[in-house]
């Protein structure tokens, strides 16, 4: 998609656009305001600002837009429930044993106990056995340690959606 193209969308198509990258509703709608960008740099830049700007509540509704693993059946199911603009994202499970499913899952659930949110980590790249490992090191960190820590992981996997919108 061309940036004339995202900058001539009606709001309803543009938001669904930027809602693919990022479901925060105060992100969603400051990047639809925002338009019409002069250039990507300026579209980057613009998400930059608005999520230096979100409050917790803000990121919390972000995370709900990432499908909870639950169990190992909804972690391998996950891929077909994400938009467009997520797929691929977490192929490293794709190849994983079952242990490490396994581990995933009960990882995510106890996360999810614990913080109350989903486990948000950039898994472009990363296999089961790292998203594993960053799982487990981050469980013992405090609400708002991982709130931030997540917020960042957050922003760095719009950042790819928001490049795969612009090659998409």
């Amino acid at each position: 998609m061309t940036l004339d193209e995202l900058n001539q969308l009606d709001s309803t198509d543009a938001h669904q656009k930027f809602q693919g990258c990022c479901a925060s509703t105060y992100w969603v709608k400051g990047m639809s305001r925002a338009r019409p960008f002069e250039d990507w740099a300026e579209l980057l830049s613009t998400a930059a600002e608005l999520e230096e700007e979100m409050t917790d509540e803000d990121w919390l509704e972000a995370f709900e837009g990432h499908p909870q693993i639950g169990d190992v059946s909804t972690l391998r199911e996950k891929y077909a429930s994400t938009k467009a603009l997520a797929a691929g994202e977490q192929s490293g499970v794709d190849s994983a044993d079952e242990a490490t499913l396994q581990g995933l899952a009960d990882g995510n659930k106890a996360y999810f106990d614990k913080f109350g949110f989903i486990f948000i980590v950039c898994a472009t790249g990363k296999s089961a056995a790292e998203m594993l490992a960053l799982l487990e090191q981050r469980l013992p960190n405090d609400r708002k340690t991982e709130l931030r820590i997540a917020a960042t992981e957050q922003a760095k996997i719009t950042r790819i959606r928001l490049e795969k919108l612009r090659a998409a």
